[in-house]
């Protein structure tokens, strides 16, 4: 039984040092590539829970959020480059400086991969230069939402209805993108409402500032404005004024003040006009005429 084992143990060593090729002087086996696999495995667990332990420590530091996310990623980025080219150089291809990563980068490049290069090298912008960070409330052209994620190629955006959206780094480094969080999450809320002529506009300006005063998202100070904007074709035009420090909460906010207006002017009988049009019909002399 003992010697069974014994030969089995030898003929699996066999079939694990067995090497069909060659890369350069090194001699690939199975046992190599199980080698490789197992570092590449080991350092994506170690490289998880660091970062675990780390966001935790960094949680209760006084660093800015995006400045702890900035760090984790960078950590991040640094050991999967260790560990890879600790991969590669187990399996023989020797990385000669900056060399190898130009001559690669040039080869993908040359094979199609201006975009991701392009991506990548916008997330390394968008890491350091900080103009969005997670928790941000941006808009990217047609998309609206907070961001989740800035990965290495792309950049996840959770829309109001729950819908994450992808947008990928050079998009956001190359194109206009509204950040209503940046530096300061106080934002203006302006609210058109047109009355119809006649109306008592001090009245009008009153119930308005009523309105604002009365939501409880509407900050104090600075405090609710109302302009009288204009003289319409069928209404006299005005404009609420309404800070607010939650951005994201900016379209239900907007709706319920709408909602407050159109009841606390049909108290009132503030009437909102719709736009009329006189159609004035001439008759044509007859035939005999």
């Amino acid at each position: 039984m003992y010697a069974q084992f014994v030969q089995w143990l030898r003929k699996s060593w066999v079939i694990l040092t067995f090497s069909p090729f060659k890369i350069g002087e090194k001699n690939i086996s199975l046992l190599l590539l199980v080698e490789v696999v197992a570092l590449l495995v080991v350092g994506y667990l170690f490289t998880k829970q660091l970062l675990k332990f780390l966001k935790g420590r960094l949680a209760k530091t006084r660093l800015d959020e995006g400045i702890q996310y900035t760090i984790l990623r960078l950590i991040q980025y640094s050991i999967a480059g260790i560990v890879f080219y600790q991969a590669i150089a187990m399996i023989g291809i020797k990385l000669t400086g900056l060399a190898f990563f130009v001559g690669i980068l040039s080869v993908g490049i040359g094979f199609g991969l201006q975009n991701i290069a392009n991506n990548f090298v916008s997330g390394l912008i968008l890491l350091f230069e900080r103009p969005i960070k997670p928790g941000d409330m941006v808009s990217v052209g047609d998309t609206e939402g907070r961001v989740q994620e800035i990965q290495m190629r792309a950049t996840t955006v959770l829309t109001r209805d729950n819908v994450t959206i992808i947008v990928p780094n050079s998009q956001l480094v190359s194109e206009e993108v509204i950040n209503w969080s940046h530096k300061d999450p106080k934002v203006r809320l302006h609210i058109p409402i047109g009355v119809a002529y006649g109306s008592d506009v001090q009245l009008v300006t009153e119930l308005l500032l009523k309105v604002a005063k009365d939501h409880s998202q509407v900050m104090d100070e600075p405090s609710p404005d109302v302009w009288f904007v204009g003289f319409g074709d069928s209404s006299l035009n005005f404009e609420l004024l309404a800070w607010i420090n939650n951005p994201i909460l900016c379209k239900q906010i907007q709706s319920d003040l709408n909602y407050a207006i159109d009841a606390i002017f049909r108290q009132h009988d503030v009437t909102i006009p719709f736009p009329q049009r006189d159609l004035h019909l001439c008759s044509l002399p007859s035939a005999k005429d």
